[in-house]
């Protein structure tokens, strides 16, 4: 199904100010509803390795999948497909990363941060991995839609420090899961309704440790209607603000509801949930 009428996406991905590599890496295929961020870490090269890895393989993979299966078809145990497929593609990026870095010693430890949107039949599925973000703008309403995988989320969970206190902490970039470290990772993957006007934002976290996120809102709020500017002016502003690392976004927008194609069945089980 080509979902190119029904969404517009834009993708950027800039060194920054201080890098001079850029270890981040983005994907994004409006005709099949498929969006992808990555964000790499490790020595010399290793990290724009891991991240390219992973949104190639990725990219390539999901969608050879979902010419198969829609992913709103529910496979034998009652899950929908898309989260079978980001599951299952996710586990092969992760070995594939995994293996190249056991066995090259230049990138040795090399892995990478991931957050993967699926839109699909007014609906989106969402994996990420680490600290990498999804944000949505509906209405006037800017809200994070996954949360970080990270010591300092931990943190803030327990109580330990406030979010506040967590913006100018030195422990930002100590993220408590990646893809490629271990021979295996869960990702975290949940289901959102989506609406026509809506806004989505993947982002690595050189954007989001660079600008507040009343300052994105507002660039998002403002240029809307012009999604590459929108990009554009978003990574300017990182960069204005030191741009200490490298920075990537991607923009999701949802112009109008595209086909509702699941049985009524699916949809029963769906809203059972």
């Amino acid at each position: 199904m080509d979902l190119s009428q029904a969404l517009q996406m834009v993708s950027r991905t800039d060194a920054g100010m201080v890098r001079s590599h850029n270890e981040d890496a983005v994907f994004a295929n409006a005709a099949c509803g498929l969006a992808i961020l990555a964000d790499g870490m490790g020595g010399y090269n290793a990290g724009e390795v891991a991240s390219g890895m992973a949104t190639n393989l990725l990219g390539t993979e999901i969608e050879r999948e979902l010419l198969k299966t829609e992913p709103y078809r529910l496979d034998a145990s009652g899950k929908l497909h898309s989260h079978t497929v980001l599951a299952a593609e996710i586990a092969k990026a992760n070995t594939a990363i995994y293996q190249a870095a056991q066995s090259q010693p230049q990138y040795a430890g090399m892995g990478t941060t991931l957050v993967v949107a699926l839109f699909y039949d007014n609906m989106m599925t969402v994996a990420h991995i680490g600290d990498s973000r999804l944000y949505r703008l509906r209405g006037g309403e800017f809200q994070a839609i996954t949360r970080d995988h990270s010591l300092l989320q931990e943190q803030i969970d327990s109580g330990m420090i406030t979010a506040e206190e967590a913006r100018h902490s030195q422990n930002k970039n100590l993220v408590t899961r990646a893809l490629g470290v271990d021979p295996a990772v869960e990702p975290e993957i949940r289901d959102y309704d989506t609406m026509p006007g809506d806004l989505y934002l993947l982002c690595s976290d050189g954007l989001n440790d660079m600008v507040e996120d009343e300052e994105i809102a507002l660039t998002l709020q403002a240029l809307s209607a012009n999604l590459e500017l929108a990009a554009t002016q978003l990574i300017q502003t990182a960069n204005d603000s030191g741009g200490r690392d490298n920075v990537s976004v991607v923009l999701v927008r949802i112009g109008r509801e595209y086909p509702a194609a699941r049985s009524w069945w699916a949809r029963l089980l769906q809203w059972l949930k």
